[in-house]
This record gives structure tokens, C-alpha cells and sequence, in this order.
């Protein structure tokens, strides 16, 4: 089965945020003073989750991205992780995470059915990623990115925000990884997204000034488009590994969507730069476990009712809902 929207778009991609908890606290991503955590009772249960996805996969979900918050933090993710992947007809489960923990999780998470991983890291520098993410250790992370590939968790991709004055000045240092190593490295535009402490134009970076630094570097190949991804891709000559961009504000890939997010508190949210989201978990306690039709319903309304486009007026603010609550 496949879902279409009204659009005419293929609705195949769920993005899961299992948590809004977090161990770090990137300043693009919450506020300084960090935000008001959840109650318990607010959070999805792993079974209430579980039978999310399994009713988003019957309708044609294939590919599903379990994030946070920080998944990892959260007690019994592993086991969660391997019920979610014996699911009949997913056939991509991959996880986001910030590396902090990784060491320590990645052989089990490969076993539980974890195909790959993105990892965030926005500096390669130790002060400074220290300073982006509150208190960060970025030797956590490089161990955790070693272990996730010795384990097979592949290809491992390293997401970078680029923001102007604060990390710009390491698009080379982050390309160049790729000469030797065989790293998807993927560089994304800053997006009003959440946090109100950073955000204004004048941090915003296009990746068109991005791709001008990447071809200062040598012969820069375009790969073009892998996967069902917003990335396009490039190689570096000679390079073992892949430079990513993905452009969500200047050449936003609105037309090839094929993404729906459930937030951690249960919400079906259409596009990432829109607050207008489907309450699924009230359904869910209401129904008392009879709630299969009806949760189908809320998915079918959630994938018909996806903008066609991004709502450009809206950039000019940011988006109501922190980065870690929506799960990017």
C-alpha cells in the first residue's frame, strides 16, 4: 500500500521523537535557560509508540527514524529498539543521536535492529563544541562515531548546523574528514526553529556560500541526490567519504517531501516548519486499546492534510516548538 497525499507526494518517512530529554543542551536547540520538561504522563509510552508506527506501517510507512531529545537517555530504549524492528514491512530503522552515548550503545543497539546512524556535532573543536552543547565532551562523541562504525552501523552521518560567527569558520576542517575517512558529512542550513536566544538572519548561512568554501578545497564531484533524503551530495577528489547539503530555507525540497514526525508527547506533526499537528495520543487513551480505525483515520487526515509548500511568512519567526520537542 502505498500513501499518497493530496499532493501526489509518496508518504513513506516517519520520524519518531521517543523523548524531549536531552543530556546536552545546544544553543540552536533550546533556550539558555533550558526548557520545561514533560510530565511522564505527557510522554508516549513505548507501547503507545509501537502501535503508532505499526499503524503508520500497514498504511505504507517503510522507513522509520527513531529521535529525541537524545533517544539513548531514555530507560529500556534498546528494548523498545527491537520490538519497533520486528514490525512487518519496515524496511529502514535508523536512530539520531549526539554521539555522547554512543560508545556505550552501539553494539546493542546494532543487535536490536538499529540499521544507521546520524550523529549531531557541530564543531570539531573541543572548547567550542563544549560551548555550543553546555558542557559537552567531544571525546564522547568521536568515540561513540568509531564505535558505531566498527559495529556496522552504516553509512555513519555527521549532521552540522552552520551558523554564521559561530561555527562557519570549520566547513573546511569538517570536509576534509572525508579525504580519509568514509563519512557522510552533512552541512544544513540554520532554521528559526525554537530557540529565540540565537536566532536572526544575520547567523543564517545558504549553502550556496557553503558549496563556494567546499570547491575552494579541490574538484568538488556532485553525486546528486542518495536515497529519499533532502541531502545533495559531493565528493572531494580522490576522498573516501561524502559532503552533504541540505538547503531546508534557500532551495527547500517541499516538492519531494515524503516525511510525517510524531513528537514525543504524541502529536502528528504535517511539516517541520508548521505548529499545526494531529493529537494522536488522545485517541490512543480514550479508545482503551480499541483504537486501530481510529488511529489510521488521524494518520490518513495527517498525511491529506500536508502543506504543499513551506509557509515562507513564517520564517521571519521561530517555530513555536523547540528542535528537541519536534525531533527534527
Amino acid at each position: 500500500m502505498k500513501l499518497i497525499d493530496s499532493h501526489g507526494r509518496s508518504i513513506n518517512y516517519l520520524r519518531v521523537s521517543v523523548t524531549d530529554r536531552c543530556n546536552l543542551r545546544c544553543i540552536y536547540c533550546m533556550k539558555q535557560g533550558g526548557l520545561e520538561q514533560k510530565e511522564k504522563a505527557e510522554i508516549l509510552t513505548f507501547e503507545e509508540i509501537e502501535r503508532i508506527v505499526s499503524s503508520a506501517v500497514k498504511l505504507g510507512i517503510s522507513k522509520v527514524r527513531l529521535t529525541g531529545g537524545e533517544p539513548l537517555v531514555r530507560k529500556g530504549f534498546i528494548s523498545f529498539v527491537e520490538k519497533i524492528s520486528k514490525i512487518p514491512g519496515i524496511k529502514d530503522l535508523s536512530l539520531t543521536t549526539n554521539g555522547s552515548l554512543l560508545e556505550d550503545y552501539a553494539e546493542r543497539l546494532k543487535s536490536a535492529g538499529i540499521m544507521r546512524v546520524n550523529v549531531s556535532l557541530d564543531s570539531l573543536k573541543p572548547k567550542k563544541y563544549s560551548e555550543i552543547t553546555y558542557g559537552g565532551d567531544i571525546e564522547k562523541v568521536f568515540k561513540g562515531i568509531e564505535a558505531a562504525r566498527r559495529v556496522g552501523l552504516l553509512p555513519v552521518k555527521i549532521n552540522v548546523v552552520v551558523i554564521k560567527e559561530l561555527n562557519d569558520d570549520e566547513i573546511a576542517d569538517f570536509a576534509m574528514m572525508t579525504m580519509k575517512e568514509d563519512l557522510n558529512i552533512r552541512f544544513i542550513e540554520y532554521m528559526p526553529i525554537g530557540s529565540t536566544d540565537l536566532w536572526n538572519d544575520s547567523r543564517y548561512m545558504p549553502t550556496d556560500k557553503m558549496l563556494e568554501i567546499l570547491n575552494s578545497l579541490g574538484t568538488l564531484e556532485k553525486i546528486g541526490s542518495t536515497g529519499h533524503g533532502p541531502a545533495v551530495y559531493y565528493r572531494l577528489k580522490g576522498a573516501k567519504g561524502k559532503i552533504g547539503l541540505i538547503s531546508p530555507i534557500s532551495n527547500h525540497f517541499c516538492s519531494s517531501c515524503n516525511k510525517l514526525r510524531l513528537t514525543s508527547d504524541g502529536r502528528l506533526r504535517k511539516c517541520l516548519f508548521s505548529d499545526d499537528e494531529v493529537d494522536v495520543r488522545t485517541v490512543l487513551r480514550i479508545a482503551n486499546g480499541n483504537s486501530e480505525e481510529e488511529l489510521e483515520k488521524l494518520l490518513l487526515h495527517a498525511v491529506q492534510s500536508k502543506p504543499e509548500k513551506l509557509n515562507l511568512d513564517a520564517l521571519g519567526r521561530p517555530i513555536a516548538r523547540a528542535m528537541s520537542e519536534i525531533g527534527g
